[in-house]
């Protein structure tokens, strides 16, 4: 079991927790994920780690309130404990050697981006993070964000704060300005990554993704988060989730994720009213 040390709503349908699990934080690095149930008969689910504290001996996950999964999470306050907490898993984002990178991060994959932004400023590189969401009320992680990075374009699609527009216009502004990156790192939802992509392909800037697949076991085991990359079967369990963007089949990747859209749907209002009849 382990325990929830901190729980802080970060907009309404996007919620920080900060869990005490000493091993994990031992050897959490930027890019890895954990796997949680938040009870014992709960669905498996990963989370890429939002931060960790080795001192203090803390994992800090991030998370939408989407599906019955994260609905169960989300009923879990301080004091409570998680069942099944387990990782870190994948390969850590690679960072050595970086001199002058853009951060993208579209939406709750923010939470993704920022550890990978604090561990580029805490190695020297210069950072410079584009951040988008689709209104004010979803801005999660401003503050930290300008707290690690040498400069930040925040982007909502309405104008309702910021600049109006997508991250992939700000991007290119940066580049044209004359901005030569040693790497672009994208991170959010599949499309917006798959146009971070065709951007950079066109000026010839690596660009590194953080895909998530439908996963289970964490292992390579089941196969379940299977991506074609470069025209290879990975795994996003093992073989990531940070990938060579230039290189994934973002199209077969968005097919898959939409499989299990009815039984995700059925999840998440056999949540609703087994939440509803508990308040009763």
């Amino acid at each position: 079991m382990y325990k929830i040390v901190r729980k802080k709503e970060l907009n309404p349908t996007v919620t920080l927790m900060e869990i005490d699990a000493p091993l994990i934080a031992k050897k959490a690095e930027p890019g890895q994920f954990i796997i949680f149930r938040a009870f014992e008969d709960s669905e498996r689910v990963p989370l890429t780690i939002a931060d960790y504290d080795r001192e203090k001996g803390t994992v800090t996950i991030i998370f939408q309130i989407v599906g019955g999964a994260t609905m169960e999470l989300n009923t879990l306050n301080e004091g409570d404990s998680i069942h099944d907490f387990v990782g870190p898993l994948g390969r850590p984002s690679e960072t050595d050697g970086l001199k002058k990178v853009a951060v993208v991060g579209g939406g709750v994959g923010c939470a993704i981006a920022y550890p990978i932004a604090k561990k580029l400023h805490d190695l020297g590189c210069e950072v410079h993070s584009i951040v988008g969401f689709r209104n004010k009320d979803l801005v999660i992680l401003e503050d930290e964000f300008n707290n690690v990075s040498d400069k930040v374009c925040m982007m909502t699609d309405d104008g309702s704060y910021g600049t109006k527009g997508l991250v992939t216009n700000a991007l290119e502004e940066l580049i044209k300005a004359g901005n030569e990156y040693d790497e672009v790192i994208a991170i959010g939802p599949v499309i917006m990554m798959k146009f971070v992509c065709l951007l950079t392909k066109k000026y010839n800037v690596k660009t590194i993704v953080s895909m998530n697949p439908i996963m289970i076991d964490g292992t390579g085991m089941c196969g379940g988060c299977r991506l074609t990359v470069g025209g290879e079967t990975k795994f996003a369990c093992v073989d990531g989730p940070d990938f060579d963007g230039h290189l994934v089949d973002f199209d077969e990747a968005m097919h898959r994720g939409t499989m299990y859209r009815d039984f995700e749907t059925h999840a998440r209002e056999a949540s609703c009213n087994l939440l509803n009849k508990e308040v009763k």
